[in-house]
């Protein structure tokens, strides 16, 4: 399922002019490719708009967007000189590459990019604007009493629940809400309750919704109390005469000529509000700061070997490089100034081979930032060279080290993401839930892929997807861990592009939500967009 629906603008200034008497007559055509997969397809064309060389396009591309995918564009411009469909009739006017995470991410969601492809010619300047289609994203937040309900009940009074129902395009209905059970009373007031309004009417606001009322027995056996109905549309007006129901029991209504009815639920209040989604913060400019980790302990081998995990071969990325590539080309979309801090663990390092659990991979202790992801691997290949290595394993230092960075930035303006890559079997297991536990209250999130052919047990217990991860009795707020073990996407042949666009998918899959989790939990809304200044 796309995470959301992304619609793209696109316009153009200062294009090439191609023709003698009047201006260009330009198209776009947007080419995509599908994950891993180098061969481009065409998604679909602009209109032609005459005699212009700085061109609005008013179609507009809707493409589906997925966080954790590397999603490819290039953008073709042509000058339209005939009717004809095919392309190679028309005068080419130059061309733009960049992927959706890039145009997202940007300021405002909006990317600028010098066309090229004509060798020695400016071909002007494209401009993409990329927006969220709001699939009615709202949340209902409601709240009911009743009063004077039947007494069902032989000793004491009812237990009052209610159940709501959405109505179908075909009339049937589908259960959608039960409030909770409130003992022993015929005058209950419930807990507020939130649902999405697509949960409730499906978008449309005048559609039947149909609330039954029960009592509650404990063999299951409820005892139907009378029902009513309404619409989104009409306890949208919140609290007023209008929302007072007559609960109903029909067969009473039939057999009973002066019954009346089995009680009234009046909505107490009515509110609503529009669910934050992640692209709401990325617009809002929260930036994603991304840190690595690498498992220096002697475990992995002797690099200098063919055999070793950290061997560095002339002919191809290792798996510590390829998991760091394929994790960092994703998630540098969204960290403007790219400089990305790395660490090493478990080695001996220079110049007097104390062992280190966190030491910087550009030998800057003070700043370990090294510029995009292939500063990041100029300085592990370095490491390697001047570090010895050692052990244990530990990952609390490097857990502490981001979290300290984090707890200065809780403002929700940036999100922290540490990638820690490792052959597997921890050392400090207890001091390392702990630093997750206290993590999972900051803005961050932990990504661990394992390496290596060694028993992950113990990263599968740190994920906490099955049962969230706890330390000294205190279970953690969020779940912030996510482990994959690399031998999973390189055993089962096919290409190493498609396998580690598979990689990166299952690790970042969850980042989207553990952001919005936290922004929720600390009643962060997300900024408004910050647009980039228009150019002349």
């Amino acid at each position: 399922v796309p995470a959301t629906r992304v619609e793209l603008t696109v316009s153009c200034r200062q294009l090439l002019d191609k023709d003698t008497f009047s201006k260009s007559d330009p198209l776009c055509v947007l080419y995509t490719q599908r994950p891993g997969c180098r061969q481009w397809r065409e998604f679909g064309r602009t209109e032609v708009i005459d005699n212009t060389l700085n061109p609005d396009f008013l179609r507009k591309f809707v493409l589906d967007y997925f966080f954790e995918e590397k999603q490819n564009l290039r953008f073709d411009l042509y000058d339209v000189d005939s009717k004809s469909p095919d392309l190679s009739k028309h005068d080419f006017l130059g061309q733009a590459f960049c992927t959706l995470g890039e145009i997202v991410g940007s300021a405002g969601s909006r990317l600028e990019k010098p066309l090229t492809g004509i060798p020695g010619k400016k071909c002007g300047t494209i401009i993409l604007l990329a927006e969220e289609l709001g699939n009615c994203r709202d949340v209902a937040t409601l709240q009911f009493c009743a009063n004077k309900l039947d007494k069902k009940d032989f000793f004491g009074k009812s237990d009052p629940f209610m159940v709501f129902y959405r109505s179908n395009e075909d009339g049937t209905f589908t259960i959608c809400h039960k409030t909770e059970v409130v003992r022993n009373t015929l005058n209950p007031v419930w807990q507020a309750f939130a649902i999405p309004v697509r949960a409730l009417c499906n978008g449309d606001h005048d559609r039947a919704i149909k609330v039954e009322v029960y009592d509650w027995d404990r063999d299951g056996s409820h005892d139907f109390i009378g029902e009513f109905t309404t619409s989104y549309r009409e306890l949208a007006r919140g609290q007023s005469q209008f929302n007072v129901y007559e609960v109903v029991n029909p067969r009473k209504k039939m057999k009973k000529k002066k019954y009346l009815n089995s009680g009234t639920v009046t909505l107490l209040s009515f509110a609503v509000e529009s669910e934050h989604t992640f692209l709401d913060y990325i617009r809002g400019g929260t930036q994603i700061n991304f840190t690595v980790a690498i498992d220096f302990t002697a475990s992995n081998g002797n690099p200098s070997q063919s055999t070793s995990l950290h061997y560095l071969s002339p002919y191809q990325l290792n798996a510590y490089a390829m998991a760091l590539t394929a994790v960092g080309e994703i998630i540098q979309d969204y960290d403007s100034d790219k400089m990305f801090p790395a660490l090493g663990f478990g080695a001996k390092i220079p110049p007097d081979g104390r062992v280190s659990h966190e030491f910087p991979l550009n030998g800057d202790a003070a700043n370990p930032a090294c510029s995009g992801i292939a500063g990041v691997l100029e300085a592990y290949h370095r490491s390697l060279r001047s570090v010895q290595l050692y052990g244990p394993t530990n990952f609390a230092p490097v857990v502490n080290h981001v979290a300290r960075s984090a707890a200065e930035v809780l403002d929700g303006s940036q999100y922290f993401v540490l990638l820690i890559i490792t052959d597997g079997v921890i050392s400090d297991m207890a001091q390392t839930k702990e630093a997750i536990v206290n993590a999972a209250k900051l803005p961050m999130s932990i990504i661990i892929v394992g390496v290596g052919q060694a028993e992950f047990d113990a990263m599968v217990e740190l994920d906490g997807d099955d049962i969230r991860i706890s330390s000294r009795g205190k279970v953690a707020e969020r779940d912030i861990v996510q482990f994959v073990p690399f031998r999973d996407y390189v055993e089962g042949g096919g290409s190493a592009g498609l396998s580690m666009a598979r990689l990166a998918r299952d690790v970042l899959a969850e980042i989207p939500d553990q952001l919005i989790s936290y922004m929720k939990a600390r009643g962060i809304k997300p900024q408004p967009a910050t647009p980039s200044p228009d150019p002349p």
